[in-house]
């Protein structure tokens, strides 16, 4: 078993100051040198940068982010041409992944199945002074969201479902965070998700206050919704993006399924994603689809939780004070995955 950890990063200021105060902390971590060794130098010229048409887009949507990006670069003293590549979540590709979503009417838990070395190890709390809605949640590639909720009890996450055929559009970790940066319901979020471009095939699982559940299939090519309580790497409705092996996504969702009937509570449903012997938490991470963190979010209660590895009790969050202004005292969140990487916050990966 190797002890891995995210560290929790708060921040009050506008996008610009967020953006500066990350790219302080970037300089210092080894997530970028690794980042560079992981993708390799080539990858700086598989993509031609087409800034105006990468501004016009988050602007258009959230223009807090580009000041969020200026701020980084900035910081790093980097261009921001190689700033929209990193941070832009418009170019980068997405590797394939797991995910497994279950929904209730007051909760929605999340488990996210990848690989440690493509894990930032970041938990953000960020509440903005300028524009854009406060929100809790783990970060890639920095500016990104992989799940998470905002200060209006949206909460969002997402599951992947296939890159080919790839599009000019937003990868998933930044469609995630602009949901949560702009929208303040569920209708509002379907809206943007039927609006904006995607550049690969996923499902994004939104539940709000009112306690209903929406799984939005969202392709280059089109976006469907309906209601599920649960969501794993396959679409119902957009059945002709769906990869050809799908077994594997398909057990884990009528697992899910079977156990809801005698699931009377959030912690339970909780163990029904993280506890290693329930047949929902995955341990392939040699295969890129193992279970890094099962969270949980909790739109009536403000609240948040968040477990690395499995067989674990979650870190509980007071989102709800934090938003007034008080301090979260936990600067680390820790846990234990069964497999020798680390991830790449943690150390410099050896060539």
């Amino acid at each position: 078993m190797n002890h891995v950890y995210s560290d929790v990063i708060q921040f009050r200021g506008n996008h610009f100051q967020y953006g500066y105060m990350q790219g302080g902390l970037l300089k210092n971590s080894p997530i970028l040198p690794n980042r560079e060794k992981q993708w390799g130098p080539k990858r700086r010229y598989h993509f031609t940068i087409d800034e105006l048409e990468v501004k016009k887009a988050i602007r258009t949507f959230a223009p807090g982010i580009w000041d969020e990006i200026e701020g980084l670069a900035d910081a790093l003293q980097w261009r921001m041409h190689d700033a929209i590549r990193e941070f832009g979540g418009y170019y980068l590709e997405y590797g394939r992944s797991g995910c497994s979503i279950f929904t209730g009417m007051d909760y929605m838990i999340r488990n996210y199945d990848n690989h440690p070395l493509s894990y930032e190890g970041r938990y953000m709390l960020y509440q903005p002074s300028d524009q854009g809605y406060a929100m809790i949640g783990p970060s890639m590639q920095i500016t990104g969201r992989i799940d998470g909720m905002n200060e209006k009890g949206l909460a969002m996450g997402y599951n992947f479902v296939n890159r080919k055929k790839s599009g000019s559009g937003f990868i998933c970790n930044m469609i995630g965070r602009l949901v949560l940066e702009s929208c303040a319901s569920v209708e509002e979020a379907v809206a943007l998700l039927k609006e904006i471009p995607h550049r690969h095939s996923f499902s994004y699982v939104l539940l709000d206050k009112q306690g209903l559940s929406y799984v939005v299939e969202a392709s280059p090519r089109a976006v469907d919704v309906h209601q599920s309580n649960a969501c794993t790497n396959h679409f119902e409705k957009l059945t002709g993006e769906n990869r050809y092996r799908m077994d594997e996504s398909q057990f884990r969702q009528q697992t899910i399924r079977e156990h809801q009937e005698n699931t009377t509570d959030a912690y339970k449903a909780f163990q029904i994603m993280n506890n290693t012997d329930k047949g929902v938490f995955s341990p392939k991470y040699g295969a890129w689809a193992g279970t890094l963190h099962s969270s949980g979010y909790f739109p009536k209660d403000m609240r948040a939780w968040f477990a690395i590895g499995g067989d674990q009790y979650p870190v509980n969050i007071d989102f709800g004070r934090w938003l007034t202004g008080e301090k979260l005292l936990v600067k680390k969140i820790k846990g234990k995955l069964n497999t020798e990487a680390s991830f790449v916050n943690m150390e410099r990966v050896r060539n």
